[in-house]
């Protein structure tokens, strides 16, 4: 991008890699592993599309586990962004981490999560317009209590301390932490990141993600192999290390306990 609005800031996109059975569980059940990884591609793709669009400062990818996964350094190519290393912890901890390094080289900075398709590129020009003005923190809250957007000019470890990840409690626990260690903060409009079906299917809707074709559909929810096959009902029952069912749908993946669900600003990608 040849001109950023704000140029000292750095906008950073927390990503993890696209492996299957290990990103968007929550959707597993609807859509099955292969299919709640391509809602992940989706959103990753709008996500970075949208930070590069609201041309508001340079993009970093902070990828997790590492910054090796081919898809993920083919999305930091097309979005022009430099590719990081999410540092390890919990996601308050991870946070914190990146912030404060980002901050060494930058007078503000702010994360966004892969996830998070229901933010514009007038959320992040917001965002960085309050920083800018000298505001200590902003913050973009999610319908489901969390928050989908953080930036801050002073990364206080505080404000991502023992908060309750993954809860409807997040975000009036951040702004109690904000309140006790005095920091003046701005909230945006809200905007929604995606846990659940009904986000996903709130978001086609509007026009914010791909609806897939029949028989792309059919292939992500294990009804019909590529060549046409017919992959194990609800009833099969494999063993650890072969191909594990999901309602209707399956995914060849070592069979792995769900622990939850993907990363965005209002969840912990550690328990995914």
């Amino acid at each position: 991008m040849a001109m950023w609005r704000y140029p000292e800031g750095r906008l950073l996109v927390f990503a993890k890699a696209p492996v299957t059975g290990k990103v968007k569980t929550r959707l597993r059940r609807r859509w099955g592993a292969a299919g709640a990884r391509r809602i992940y591609m989706d959103l990753c793709r709008r996500t970075l599309n949208t930070a590069r669009a609201s041309a508001a400062a340079p993009v970093e990818l902070w990828c997790s586990p590492g910054i090796g996964h081919p898809w993920l350094r083919a999305r930091a190519r097309e979005a022009g962004a430099a590719l990081r290393v999410q540092p390890p912890g919990d996601l308050g901890r991870r946070m914190h981490r990146a912030l404060a390094a980002s901050l060494r080289d930058a007078p503000y900075a702010v994360i966004i999560g892969a996830d998070c398709a229901g933010l514009t590129p007038e959320h992040i020009h917001a965002a960085f317009e309050r920083l800018a003005d000298g505001q200590q923190a902003v913050f973009c809250p999610a319908p489901d209590g969390g928050y989908v957007l953080v930036g801050t000019r002073y990364p206080e470890p505080g404000v991502f301390r023992t908060v309750p990840w993954g809860t409807d409690a997040v975000m009036q626990a951040t702004r109690q932490r904000l309140r006790r260690l005095g920091l003046h903060y701005a909230e945006l409009d809200p905007a929604l990141d995606v846990d659940r079906p009904a986000d996903v299917h709130r978001l086609r809707r509007g026009g914010l993600l791909p609806a897939w074709p029949g028989a792309a559909l059919a292939r992500a929810r294990g009804v019909v192999s590529p060549a046409g096959s017919q992959y194990p009902g609800p009833s099969a029952r494999p063993s650890a290390g072969q191909t594990r069912a999901v309602g209707s749908c399956t995914s060849a993946t070592p069979i792995t306990k769900d622990a939850g669900c993907s990363w965005s600003v209002t969840r912990d990608s550690s328990a995914d």
